[in-house]
């Protein structure tokens, strides 16, 4: 009997795939078990949730456009720019980024606005979330650029139908392709615009690590390589002629192999960190914001910090970290005292005797936020605003109960904007969107990432 129920649920599913997007046949697959199904069932079970997936995704981007406009917004305040609030609208709502949730606005406004059968392909199910995102942002600049009609309707057509046997990934290469052999001139131009797209940007991971992804132009990255390289390479026969008591000239000479067990890619890391490294002691008495020098900030409990406990310490702008990693860290590094509630954990008090009540203030605020106090934002203190969340003009008093530390674009938005914050004595706040949204923000425990 058994046997009968697989098969009829799996000849459902096999039609099922067969189907458009769509609710009916979503309230089908939600009733089938996969668990009971053969390996094959599973498979194409899988298959018709991924299809149904793209038609949600396709509703998804509706509700995004009618809150952003299917064009972008531009405010005549000379302090805002493309989307501001919209943007922010539809993070808060998410819980996404900022710039996560501009690029969601922008990939709907291109499927929608420019290519219909992929808008289409992807209600129906025939290609994945994915695949519509990575046609949309492939194309997204060829058309700014003037693509006309005709090749942009070439270029859809040819990128849906490499879409059903190829991987997102491969469907972008077949893109750029059509597109630079459309006009090689505007490809020309393009990888010169490209280079206004270098950055530098950094994704906690887990375990204790970090990943630092930079965009570079080829020369540049080839420049970055090379000091690397050269670095590694000077230490290694520096550290070779000391152990042999040879110079290190005659080392390279000699070609006598380092004893390092470091694999390469360890050196190259290490040697980006020590570059690194070098720069912030050289500036740091130039570049102080909030009127302390650049610096590694941990966050550990006294016992754990005299080896009596083993408790995860706290790395600013990260998050957890093992307390043998943070004693070694912290071994040289200066101390401050902090005094939290038992209970949240929340900051109640900043300890120091030497410097004057401003910059206890100072230091208070940037100890307790960490980040911005938007929703969803991450800038760090170092880059942020003190903001008065009752403006001084309209009686707001200096505390650390109506100070807060703002990224300049929404100190911006609640100065200019219309978005209002009231904040509280334990560091919380309550922001009030232009559309009279609630979004409150907890307090962050000093132990917790912010």
């Amino acid at each position: 009997m058994r046997v009968t129920l697989e098969k009829c649920a799996e000849e459902q599913i096999i039609e099922l795939l067969h189907q458009p997007g769509g609710y009916e046949a979503l309230g089908h697959l939600i009733s089938i078990n996969p668990e009971n199904l053969t390996s094959a069932g599973r498979i194409d079970y899988l298959a018709a949730l991924e299809k149904q997936n793209s038609w949600l995704t396709s509703l998804i981007q509706r509700a995004t456009l009618a809150i952003a406009g299917a064009e972008p917004s531009e405010s005549d305040n000379m302090w805002e720019g493309v989307d501001e609030s919209e943007r922010e609208d539809v993070a808060t709502a998410l819980r996404l980024s900022a710039n996560t949730a501009q690029s969601r606005i922008d990939v709907a406004r291109v499927l929608s606005n420019h290519l219909p059968a992929t808008c289409e392909a992807l209600a129906s199910g025939d290609i994945s979330p994915s695949h519509a995102t990575l046609i949309a942002r492939e194309t997204s600049e060829a058309i700014k650029r003037g693509l006309s009609t005709e090749e942009l309707y070439l270029v859809e057509s040819k990128a849906l139908a490499h879409a059903e046997f190829h991987t997102p990934s491969q469907v972008g290469r077949k893109i750029r392709m059509l597109i630079a052999q459309i006009s090689p001139e505007t490809f020309e131009e393009s990888v010169a615009i490209a280079r206004d797209t270098r950055s530098v940007r950094m994704y906690p991971e887990s375990d204790g690590m970090a990943t630092v992804i930079a965009l570079l132009p080829a020369e540049d990255a080839q420049t970055v390589m090379l000091a690397i390289n050269s670095l590694i390479g000077s230490q290694s026969s520096a550290s070779d002629a000391r152990s042999m008591g040879i110079k290190s000239t005659d080392a390279r000479s000699m070609n006598i192999k380092s004893t390092d067990a470091r694999s390469m890619e360890m050196k190259r890391a290490d040697a980006l960190t020590e570059i690194c490294g070098d720069l912030l002691a050289r500036i740091s008495e130039d570049y102080q914001p909030h009127r302390r020098p650049v610096s590694v900030n941990i966050t550990m409990d006294l016992p754990t910090a005299l080896g009596l406990a083993e408790n995860p310490a706290e790395l600013a702008g990260y998050g957890p970290i093992p307390a043998s990693v943070a004693r070694t860290l912290s071994a040289d590094g200066k101390w401050r005292r902090f005094i939290t509630d038992p209970v949240t954990g929340n900051l109640l008090d900043y300890g120091r005797e030497t410097y004057l009540p401003p910059q206890q203030l100072v230091d208070f605020l940037t100890a307790r936020d960490r980040t911005c106090r938007f929703p969803s934002c991450s800038q760090p203190a170092r880059v942020t605003d003190i903001d008065h969340a009752q403006p001084w003009e309209e009686g707001g008093i200096t505390s650390a109960s109506n100070l807060g530390l703002l990224c300049r674009r929404h100190h911006r938005m609640k100065t200019h904007d219309g978005w209002k914050l009231t904040s509280y004595e334990d560091g919380s706040c309550l922001w009030i969107t232009p559309a009279g949204k609630e979004l409150f923000v907890p307090a962050r425990p000093i132990h917790e990432s912010a």
